[in-house]
């Protein structure tokens, strides 16, 4: 038996997200758009709440197309906020869709993924945290990521959440040392 976090103990949809993408560097902008979205669409509930409804997300919101979200009318938004397949939050759509907009602001200067990875000057940070108690909630970097997504208008993205993007996007290495993925990302 692979020895895990103990976080994603659960189900096994937490086991294939732990086991294949949390931690994992990624550049993609538009997989980095969504995950910045679906993390700020957890706030105040449970990372396994919005996992569950991942495939129900991409399906309504174009596969995380910002082009198409950022032009979404208000009968649209309508639509969203009456779909019983994602989280019906009113102001966590409408961040889907301001943040959208300033994605298509960004990427006209540079890649999504260079403005994110410039908080970690482009390559993960390996930390070596022994117990899930061990691991932080939010760092100065992602105090200093916050900041800077709230000044360019983002919205859902305070120090705590972009702490849970920075882990799930492999910004940071937190599998605990003796996670088997640990290894494996270092």
């Amino acid at each position: 038996m692979k020895n895990r976090c103990e976080w994603c103990q659960s189900s096994e949809l937490y086991i294939d997200y732990h086991d294949k993408e949390w931690g994992v560097p990624e550049y993609d902008d538009q997989t980095l758009f969504e995950m910045l979205n679906l993390e700020g669409a957890q706030a105040g509930l449970s990372w396994i709440t919005v996992l569950n409804k991942r495939e129900h997300y991409r399906k309504v919101f174009d596969q995380f197309n910002p082009e198409k979200i950022a032009r979404y009318t208000d009968k649209k938004r309508e639509k969203l906020l009456s779909d019983p397949g994602i989280i019906r939050n009113k102001l966590k759509v409408n961040a889907f869709i301001v943040n959208a907009q300033l994605y298509l602001e960004i990427t006209k200067r540079q890649s999504f993924s260079e403005y994110i990875w410039q908080f970690v000057d482009g390559e993960p940070i390996i930390n070596k945290y022994k117990t899930l108690k061990d691991v932080p909630a939010n760092t100065p970097i992602s105090d200093k990521m916050s900041k800077q997504l709230k000044k360019d208008g983002f919205k859902f993205v305070g120090s705590t959440i972009v702490y849970a993007f920075m882990q799930a996007c492999g910004m940071v290495n937190d599998h605990v040392t003796s996670c088997f993925r640990y290894k494996e990302l270092t």
